[in-house]
């Protein structure tokens, strides 16, 4: 099969029409639409196309879509690992390192020579709407990301920005226990840290605590915080000051990242990074956070999902390695079907313990 063309649909934009592709955030306030995917281990594309217009969710193909059986998913942290990584995490807290890690899992299946990502975003967007999905497909540049993120990562308008940092899951609200709000409270003071070094001094706000969004399968608490940009700063220092998101880094961030890398065995890649679009000539944009994100690996043959938890020192292990699962499962069922219809469908279990995932 020829490569397929590439695109991008987000915020309701159709992007067709590749004019480049570049690793320069700065490109990001020069002209044109741009197509941002920025891979938690800090790798960024930016591909600019000609052909933009509004379009709705339907443009993108519902069918087919060749998605893996459910047995033939494989997680990089098995049931023993993930929950083995959350003691030892919550060690680290004890002795003052850290006050939270996301710890976080890939999941990979073996995926048709044929598969199009733009159908999977199609099926993701009919059967577990979010408020930020979309896709990228650049096959010569290596990205084919489909997303259901229901996470805003930052949004700018101008000088204005704002970000909406989500933690705290349960299938309903009374399954949030006080944890997940204390949790949410100090990623909030993260991002607000984040905006501080970019924003006027004053101008950060936090016009939202903890709200209750209800969202496919599950709820979130989710949090609103907004600054004003000073003048000088742009993309690369908005970037700069903030990636990657504090919402599935930890807290302090740079304390959290060596203990993510030396617990995690598989590259996150583009979960847990930034996905979205910005418009150069009008300066506005919108990058999601790269959860509930699926994404093919060529070169391994792969289509590769991820899913993690935040921990603190009131984690429980087997209820962290739970949430997980609970992030997943409705999303590899949809994944793992033709038309989106078995969303209910269980994966194989196996010995690493869990629905979706035998160890590799």
């Amino acid at each position: 099969m020829g490569l397929l063309a590439p695109m991008a649909f987000l915020g309701g934009h159709l992007a067709t029409g590749l004019v480049d592709v570049t690793s320069d955030p700065s490109a990001l306030d020069s002209e044109g639409f741009w197509a941002v995917v920025a891979d938690f281990e800090g790798h960024l594309t930016c591909a600019r196309f000609s052909d933009v217009r509004q379009a709705e969710g339907h443009v993108l193909p519902a069918s087919p879509w060749r998605g893996p059986g459910t047995g033939t998913w494989s997680t990089s942290l098995d049931r023993a690992a993930y929950t083995n990584g959350v003691t030892r995490i919550r060690e680290h807290i004890a002795a003052g390192e850290v006050y939270q890690a996301n710890l976080c899992r890939v999941l990979s299946a073996p995926v048709a020579a044929d598969a199009d990502v733009a159908a999977l975003a199609g099926l993701l967007a009919r059967y577990n709407p979010a408020p930020y999905a979309g896709v990228v497909r650049i096959p010569r540049h290596g990205i084919e990301v489909a997303t259901a993120s229901p996470e805003l990562f930052v949004r700018r308008a101008g000088r204005s920005i704002a970000s909406g940092p989500i933690k705290g899951t349960g299938r309903t609200e009374a399954d949030l226990l006080e944890k997940d709000y204390a949790e949410n409270v100090m990623i909030v003071d993260l991002v607000r840290n984040d905006f501080g070094r970019v924003c006027v001094p004053g101008s950060v706000a936090v016009p939202d605590l903890c709200a209750v969004e209800k969202h496919p399968g599950l709820v979130h608490l989710v949090s609103t915080v907004r600054g004003r940009l000073r003048d000088g700063a742009g993309w690369p220092e908005l970037l700069a000051a903030t990636f990657p998101p504090g919402s599935v880094t930890g807290a302090p961030k740079e304390s959290a990242l060596r203990v993510i890398a030396a617990l995690e065995t598989s590259a996150r890649g583009p979960y847990c990074g930034g996905i979205g679009w910005v418009d150069a000539d009008r300066g506005r944009g919108e990058l999601a956070v790269g959860i509930r994100t699926f994404w093919i690996d060529r070169s391994a043959g792969l289509l590769r999902f991820g899913t993690g938890a935040g921990i603190t020192w009131g984690s429980e292990p087997e209820r962290e390695w739970q949430e997980t699962e609970l992030k997943a499962r409705r999303l590899l069922s949809i994944a793992s079907s033709a038309d989106g219809t078995s969303e209910h469908g269980s994966a194989a279990r196996s010995p690493g313990g869990g629905a979706f995932g035998r160890s590799v």
